[in-house]
Formats: C-alpha cells, structure tokens, sequence
C-alpha cells in the first residue's frame, strides 16, 4: 500500500569515505542515488568487545536547491524495519537527502534477531489454544539459546544502544545537524536522540508518540475499549467477544512461514486482539464498525482477512530484537489481559529473565545547539500548540534541548491514543500537537488522507515559522456505520482466487452476445435480455470498482448497499431470456433453442451463484 518512486541521480557532496564502510547493494528497491551500508558499533558499550553491524541508506536529493540538513527515519515495532522507506521518505522531502536507520538487530542489521520458533508457537497457539502461552515462550527459549549459540547478547539490544545508534551514524556520515522522524516506538528513540545530541537536531516529527511513561501494556486493553467506544460500536464489540469465546470460529489461513494452509481456531479474545492491530490502518477504522456489528452477528467469513493479516504482522518483525527491547524497557505487564500480544509477551520475558535496561542517555556537554523552540497557536480543529520553548521546560529535555517539535496523532489510535500522546506532547518543549480525524496509526502512511503528510513536510521546511496547510479535522473516508453495507465475504475471497468470479463473466459475455445478436436479428426479447443482464453486471462493477478506489479494505467486510439490488436486474434478465425461449419454441417456424438453453443455463447459474454465495 505504500507509494513507491524512483528518483533520478542525486547531487554530489557525497558523505566522507570513512562513513560509508561497504557499498554493498541494497537489499530492498531504492531510488537511484541510494547508497547502503552499515555502521559497526558495539553489541554493549558498557562492556566492549563484540562488535554488530547496524544498516542505514542515504539517498542523496537532486534537487537545485538541495538543503544541507537530512531527515533520518527509523521504523516503529520495536523491530520494524526501515529501509524500504527510503524512496517514499525521498519523494515526501525532494529536496533533502535521506537516511533510514535500521534497528540493531533488525532484519537489515547483522546479526538479524529473527525468532521462527516464537512465530511457529504464536501460529501454533492459533491451532491448538489450549497451549497458551507457556508454548510461545518455549518456542522464545528455544530462539534464546540459539541465538546465544552465535554469540549475541540480547543484553545489547535496548532502547538506550539504539539511541546512541542514532547519534553514532550522524557523526559518521558528517551531517552536522538533521531532522529526526519517528513513527510509534522510534518516536522514544528520537526523543532520546534529541537528548543525547541536541547540537546535531534542526527539528523533530514524531508519528504516533510513545512517551517513555507510558505502560504499554497496561494501557492495551483500556485503549482497544477506547477505540471502539469513540466508534461507537462498544456493545458491538463485547457481544462479538463474547460470542467468540462461547463458540470460537474456525477459520482457514495460511502459515507464513510454511506456506501451508491451516485453520485457526478464534476466540473472541483472539480476534479482539487482532482488531487492535488492524485498526492501526485508516482504512480499517472507516469499515470498523459494520465489521464489528456483523462479526457479533455471527459473520464469521470476515474473520478470513483477519486472520490472514496475523502472518503478515509475524512475519514484519525480527522477535528476537523486538522481546529483547520489551523485556528490558516495557516489562511491566497487567496481572490478566484479553489480548494475546500481551499474555504472550508476558510469558517470554518471564522466560528469558532479563535484567531491566538502565533509562535515560547521557546528554552530551561538549556541544552547544543553535536552534529555538517554537511553542505554537492554531484555529486549526486537532491542531494545537503544547510547547514552552526552550524558556519552558527545558529541564524535561535536558540542558537545550528545545528543538521544534512535531506531533501527530490519529484519532482513532488504538496504541498511542491522543488520550496519552497529547498530554505527553505538552511536556515537550517547543512542541506541536496535530491530531488528525479518521485516522488510526502511523499518520504518514495513511494513505486515503494528505493531509499528515503535507504537515510534516510544510514543517520540515521552516520548523520555526511554519502553519498548517490543510484541515487536519476533516475525515478524508466515508465511515460504514452498521447496516451500512451489504455484508459478504466473496469479494475477498475472489480477490484470492479470481477464477470465483467466472460465472458473472459468462453471464456477461451471453448478455453481450444476446444484446448483439437480438439487435441484429431483430429479436427484442433477446436484446432486451442482454440489455438487462450487462446493465446489472456494469452497475455492479461500477459500485465496487468505485469502493476499490477509495478505500479497498472495505471490500474485506462487503460491498455497497446498492449492490443488492442489481440482482434484480439479473432476475429480470434471466425472465427475459425465458420469454425470448418460449417465443421461440412457439414460433413458426421453429427457431434454433441452443442459444436460449445456453442462455438460461449460464442466466440460472448466475442466479443461483449470486444469491447463494456472493451475497
């Protein structure tokens, strides 16, 4: 879903040699002008010794009027990866050059922190639930020990090593100062970045922000409750978990990892734990609500796509960084949760035991920053200034540290909900707070709205002076209210296997073929059959077609209302070739019946396949 360019050569001015240790190929599609390398660090540096390999990429812009400072950007998770970001981040910010910074650890980085086992035993607690969690973390010990086998020491995977990461790759490529973006958990990155190095920041953009104080777990029910709540589907929501964990459903997916077909077993804990993960996407939350009613109806095909984007998430992260991460920095856990991620994650940093990582990083004192913060005063709705400059709060930063900062927030965040990441905001000198109507997380890549990314961009350009160039208050999708929707699973089923959809094919090309030859032959019935039938099938296509380009995950759910009725259309089609095929058999002389028995046959499958199973 996310946008693509390549961009012509970038300008000269490369980074210094000694920056860029191997010009090795990129390992994912990158503009022209992309350079990729690695940055050696060691894996502890309380305790030196070994020694990682963390990749970044540096797109330099081609742009005349080329500005001098960068934007970095590292991906959220923990253990999301970055680099596949670079052209998108490019094309967002033409005339600055890009890096993306991976993760230590991440699957760009060497050593990679993948953990098969732990995915295997999440997908296997989908199969047989009664293994629970215990079973994920056997799978993360046995994933610990190998990795220890290879010499890593999960010790040197924290949030603080990252951040010094961050602050190490400036240094080496050169760049005295640049503009730090972070979306979810690398916005903490950031904020610490900023601490450790404030002389090397111009500005920062923080995407979904997670402040440090937050319990993400502990907040991880409340904020699904939340979310459904503010969509005003809440008793929706519990009859559909309630439901589930009455009767679970069994649903077909796939394993990722196996390419196997396999079929879960849901829960309604279960698929309110994976809702709160799809509701990230914006196009999600505008058909969250007829999906939740019709799910608590017992619509259980629509638990088809949900399950299938559960391998997608197991498959986007490297585990073995990601409960590294958690374990150290985020282990303090609720005594129950309704969701899985957190009974999971619960279990493994029981298992793994990990010493708690120390918190905060060391400001560095030999620098001096040259920028001002920018507290700022909006009529925008959602738009709203938090910041006290660097007169204000300094102490919360750290000795000038108030650089201008950015914050966005979606409305229907179901993981850094406005709820924590507005107050959170206030508390930043030099801060902006941007909420955005419709939108769930990771505001830049929604892509059904602009408007965060034209924020992010005008603020960028002049952190200090900038204004808002667009209504962040205005919804950019139509939200499905229950009923809204002609709920059916087979849209997403023949976006699968498309050959599903032969039979309106062929009761498209028989209706072409009567339209034609009635016309021809001077048979109205004929043609008005056909007539009839391509007029149900185009006004069928055009109502999906006009769903697909606006948003295309609501096709997971159904398709539009109007839809239904078109069916009738095809009734009356079919009606007509019967009449066409009686006037035949009566006419004198006798007309060939082939054409009308091929006619009504296709014409009653149709039927038969339309009302039986599309809808």
């Amino acid at each position: 879903m996310i946008i693509r360019v390549v961009i012509a050569l970038a300008l000269s001015v490369p980074p210094p040699a000694a920056a860029v240790r191997a010009a090795d190929a990129c390992p994912v599609p990158v503009p022209t002008g992309t350079t990729c390398g690695f940055l050696e660090v060691p894996e502890r540096r309380d305790a030196p010794g070994r020694t990682i390999k963390v990749g970044y990429a540096v797109h330099r812009s081609q742009d005349p009027a080329r500005k001098p400072d960068p934007v970095v950007y590292m991906g959220g998770g923990p253990a999301s990866s970055s680099l596949q970001l670079t052209g998108f981040l490019s094309q967002l910010f033409p005339d600055r050059d890009i890096v993306t910074i991976e993760q230590r650890g991440g699957k760009y980085s060497v050593p990679r922190l993948t953990c098969p086992e732990t995915v295997e035993a999440m997908l296997d607690r989908l199969r047989r639930p009664e293994t629970g969690a215990a079973a994920v973390a056997t799978g993360a010990v046995a994933c610990r020990e190998r990795l220890a086998e290879r010499g890593v020491d999960l010790r040197g995977y924290t949030t603080r090593e990252i951040v010094a990461d961050v602050v190490d790759l400036r240094e080496k490529l050169g760049y005295p100062a640049w503009n730090l973006f972070g979306v979810s958990y690398s916005t903490r990155v950031m904020v610490e970045a900023a601490k450790a190095d404030p002389g090397g920041v111009r500005a920062m953009i923080l995407d979904s922000y997670l402040p440090e104080k937050v319990d993400w777990y502990r907040d991880a029910d409340r904020n699904l409750v939340d979310t459904v709540t503010a969509l005003g589907v809440k008793d929706r929501f519990e009859a559909m978990v309630e439901r589930y964990n009455r009767a679970p459903a069994l649903v077909p997916t796939t394993d990722p990892l196996l390419g196997e077909p396999f079929t879960a077993r849901m829960s309604g804990d279960d698929v309110a734990t994976v809702l709160a993960e799809a509701l990230h996407e914006s196009e999600l939350v505008a058909v969250a609500p007829a999906l939740i009613d019709a799910l608590a109806s017992g619509r259980e095909e629509l638990l088809r796509p949900l399950a299938d984007a559960v391998g997608g998430g197991l498959t986007s992260h490297e585990f073995g960084l990601y409960h590294a991460v958690q374990c150290q920095d985020e282990a303090k856990f609720p005594d129950s949760s309704r969701l899985f991620t957190v009974t999971n994650d619960k279990a493994v940093c029981q298992a793994w035991n990990l010493p708690p990582s120390p918190s905060g990083i060391t400001p560095k004192t030999d620098t001096t920053p040259e920028q001002t913060g920018n507290g700022k005063d909006s009529t925008d709705a959602g738009h709203s200034s938090t910041g006290a400059g660097r007169d204000g709060a300094g102490a919360a930063w750290g000795e000038g540290a108030g650089v201008p900062v950015l914050v966005l927030g979606g409305q229907f965040d179901p993981t850094t909900p406005p709820r924590t990441s507005r107050p959170a905001a206030a508390e930043l000198p030099g801060a902006t707070f941007v909420e955005f109507a419709g939108v769930g997380h990771a505001v830049f890549l929604a892509m059904a709205t602009t408007c965060g990314r034209q924020t992010i961009a005008t603020f960028v350009e002049a952190p200090g002076s900038w204004s808002q160039p667009c209504v962040p208050s205005r919804a950019a999708l139509e939200r499905f209210a229950p009923g809204s929707m002609l709920v059916t699973g087979a849209p997403y089923q023949i976006m699968l296997a498309p050959w599903l959809a032969v039979p309106l094919v062929l009761f498209a090309l028989v209706a072409l073929v009567q339209l034609v030859g009635g016309g021809v032959r001077g048979r109205g019935l004929s043609a008005f059959a056909g007539l009839t039938g391509l007029a149900a099938v185009g006004l069928t296509v055009q109502s999906v077609y006009g769903l697909l380009t606006t948003n295309e995950t609501a096709l997971a759910v159904g398709v539009p209302a109007s839809v239904e009725m078109y069916g009738w259309l095809a009734v009356g089609a079919v009606a007509l070739s019967v009449a066409a095929a009686v006037w035949a058999i009566e006419a004198k002389p006798a007309r060939r019946l082939w054409p009308h028995l091929v006619a009504l046959v296709v014409g009653g499958g149709f039927l038969v396949w339309w009302f039986a199973w599309f809808l």
